[in-house]
Order: C-alpha cells, then sequence, then structure tokens
C-alpha cells in the first residue's frame, strides 16, 4: 500500500478497452505496457463497441434507397442510432440528430444555420438577434466558427465562475443575442460549467444556447430536455466511439430553415434544371452524400455502453482516480496544477500542468520515451485560454477514463518524481 491509497482508494480499469495490454519498449530497453493517458484527445474504444461493430460489419451495405435485404438492415441501423443517442441525451421527442465528422464539423453547422437578422428561422422573426455569445477559455472548435461568420461577441472570462457568469448575463443585456455557445468542460483542466445556470441566463434575455458536450458526455449524464439546452455537439471519438464521427442535436427550425450545409445527393427531395432544387426537411438535408455509417452506428454503441456501465459508476470510478491524480500533483514541487476558475472545484478526468525547467514538449517525451506513457502537450486547440493562463507556449495534460487504473496515476506520478 502506497501513501496515496490511505486517501485515495485503489481503483482498476471500469471498462474493456480496445489496446489496453498494448506493449512499447523504452529508451531504458525495458517492454512495458503503454499507459494511454491521453483520452481527451481520442478515447480508446470499448471493446463492447468493437464487437458491436465487427457485426455490423458483416451485414454492411449503403443506406437509404435501397431495396435489397443489407441496405434495408443497414439504414434501419442508422436511422435507430439516430433514437439511441437522442434517449442517451435526455432530448426532446422532435430534436434532430445531425450526423457530422466531429464536433468542430458540428459546431460549424450551427453556425451556417444560426439566423441572421429579419430571417424565418431566427429566434425572434425581425428582430436584431443575430449575434453569437461566446467566452475566450473556449477550445477553437466553439469558437473560430462563430468568428467566421462575424457575428462572434467575445466575453472575457473572469477570475471566478460567479464573475463570469455575471459578465455573459451582462452582455446579453447589454445587446440581444440568438445564441450562448458555450463549452461543458474544459479540454485543458476538465472544470465543468453549471449548464442549467448558463440555459437560464441565455433563455432569460431571449438566446438560445449551444453546448460544446465533447468532454462531458462520456463522464457525466446531461439532459437536453431538463436542462434547457437547445443544442448538444460532440464527437463519437471522445465516448470510446471510432471512425470518425460527431453529432448535432437539437431543435429542428433553424435547421429546416436554412440552405443545406452541403449540397448533394441525400439532400434534396427534387432536382429540376429548370424548375430549381427542393431539400428535404429534417436531418438528411444537412448529410448530403454517403454517410460515415460504422461512425454513427459507433457512438449509438458506446451510448449504450456507457448508460450500461452507469454514470453512477462511472462517476465513483472517475472521482477516486481524480484525487489521486490531484493529490500526487500537488505533492511534487516542481508541479504546477492549471485552472481557469478560483471556485470551481467540479471537473471531469483532465489535468492540465506545467514541470518547472522542461518545456511541454520534453516532459511528454521524457514520460513516452522513458516509461511508456502517453500524455499530451501543446496548446490543446485552445490558444487564448492557454495565453490567459500565462502558458502561451502551452501546457502538458494528462486525461483518463474507463480502461484507467490507479496504477496508471500511480506510473505518472513516479515518472514525474522522477524527472526532477
Amino acid at each position: 500500500m502506497t501513501a496515496l491509497d490511505e486517501t485515495c482508494p485503489a481503483v482498476g480499469p471500469l471498462a474493456a478497452v480496445v489496446g489496453a495490454d498494448q506493449t512499447v519498449a523504452t529508451l531504458g530497453g525495458e517492454t512495458v505496457t503503454y499507459a494511454n493517458l491521453d483520452y481527451a484527445a481520442s478515447a480508446p474504444a470499448l471493446t463492447d463497441v468493437a464487437a458491436e461493430l465487427a457485426r455490423a460489419l458483416g451485414e454492411y451495405s449503403s443506406v437509404h434507397r435501397g431495396a435489397g435485404h443489407l441496405s434495408r438492415l443497414t439504414t434501419a441501423r442508422y436511422e435507430n442510432a439516430r433514437a439511441t443517442i437522442r434517449r442517451f441525451v435526455g432530448g426532446r421527442a422532435d430534436d434532430a440528430v445531425v450526423f457530422t465528422r466531429n464536433t468542430t464539423d458540428a459546431t460549424n453547422l450551427a453556425a451556417h444555420v444560426l439566423p441572421s437578422t429579419g430571417s424565418r428561422s431566427g429566434v425572434d422573426a425581425g428582430s436584431d438577434r443575430e449575434d453569437v455569445v461566446v467566452l475566450d477559455i473556449e477550445h477553437h472548435a466553439n469558437l473560430l466558427p462563430w468568428e467566421r461568420t462575424g457575428r462572434a461577441r467575445i466575453v472575457e472570462s473572469r477570475a471566478t465562475l460567479a464573475e463570469t457568469l455575471d459578465a455573459v448575463e451582462t452582455e446579453l443585456l447589454r445587446k440581444p443575442a440568438a445564441l450562448l455557445a458555450i463549452t461543458a468542460a474544459s479540454n485543458v483542466t476538465g472544470e465543468v460549467l453549471p449548464l442549467r445556470t448558463l440555459s437560464a441566463v441565455a433563455h432569460r434575455h431571449g438566446a438560445r444556447i449551444l453546448v460544446d458536450g465533447a468532454q462531458l458526455v462520456a463522464h457525466r449524464p446531461v439532459s437536453i430536455a431538463s436542462y434547457g439546452i437547445d443544442y448538444l455537439v460532440f464527437s463519437g471519438h471522445k465516448v470510446y466511439a471510432p471512425f470518425g464521427a460527431g453529432v448535432l442535436v437539437g431543435r429542428p427550425d433553424w435547421l429546416d430553415a436554412t440552405t443545406p450545409y452541403l449540397a448533394g445527393g441525400g439532400a434534396t427531395a427534387d432536382v429540376d434544371l429548370a424548375g430549381g432544387t427542393s431539400w428535404h426537411t429534417g436531418p438528411a438535408r444537412h448529410e448530403a452524400g454517403t454517410p460515415n455509417v460504422l461512425g454513427a452506428l459507433a457512438i449509438a454503441a458506446a451510448a449504450e455502453a456507457i448508460k450500461d456501465h452507469g454514470y453512477e459508476r462511472i462517476g465513483y470510478h472517475e472521482h477516486h482516480l481524480l484525487t489521486r491524480l490531484d493529490a500526487g500533483l500537488d505533492a511534487l514541487p516542481h508541479v504546477h496544477r492549471l485552472h481557469i476558475f478560483d471556485d470551481v472545484a467540479d471537473r471531469v478526468g483532465i489535468a492540465g500542468f506545467t514541470v518547472d525547467g522542461h518545456s511541454p514538449r520534453a516532459v511528454a517525451e521524457y514520460l513516452n520515451d522513458r516509461h511508456g506513457i502517453g500524455v499530451r502537450d501543446g496548446k490543446f486547440c485552445a490558444h487564448p485560454l492557454l495565453r490567459r493562463l500565462g502558458h502561451p507556449d502551452g501546457a502538458v495534460r494528462v486525461s483518463f477514463g474507463l480502461g484507467t487504473s490507479s496504477g496508471d496515476i500511480d506510473r505518472l506520478l513516479a515518472a514525474l518524481a522522477e524527472l526532477a
């Protein structure tokens, strides 16, 4: 038993993931089991998900408009995946579930359907609500698409979350907006924002809310309906689902009132070169071309697997690992953890930190080359946030999930202690 075991009970992996037995050779000549502590970039596939995909591959075909047995079967699975995902995130019965490439793509789709002044798809048709209010702490996926519209109003975050919420409300009160776009959990520090509160703030001032759930939905339950979320976006590769798909779930009116995100087959109801093109409504309107069927099925399979494991068990597992990690990092005088707000204790399994005397890349290479531990270094597609935190050159990030054990955390802490 280690000193950490007395305050942070040791836990094993909660679920089996593909590649858990992967070994790597260190520069010291050892062969060790690879410790994947980079879940926030891409979580490994759950073995349950891989098994479901292997089954689907044997019966795979192109979806929609096919009379053949495999086409019908695959189409049914693809459309059922929408219903599974809608239930997983507590969506409303009429919420659209649109499959995309990833969170970035889903957010760009949302930016595409953002109403402009006087459009019939506006929150208040004919009003001046067309801007998007967004914080400066966001991942680029929830920042650059809005800046590209020319209608983003960036709110500078404050030292505390309470002050930041006040700043958001002040900005919405100062001038009407169509949308508040917010992250659910920081990909740099893991800090979780209060979605119910933010939804209430947005709606109080006549705006809708879009939530970037990429770093949350694998860790915590989300209910679009009960939280009052209008749009939720996330990626399969963050929720143990391979094959590069994402999803936008939310209210259908803006989606149906806007021109298709992509023009092409599948989105069209009729094409008449003389009379013009008419477009489908619903998800098909924005899913032109052959979709990433396996990616969609993977997200649905992962949603079912996460539900089966249960968020209570997931939370217990994560709490013990995070407590162990934080205690161990804080005991190392040369390591400094990052945080955005002074008053937020709620976090998912992510920790950003710096190490005195070593660049982030040097730390990451040392952990990999000498100890077989994979972490992430850099600016994590959140350059403004890293500048705000005083680390414009980046930091190191550790992140974990269902396949992580306390032994993985202990290996990291021992390696960092040795680096001193």
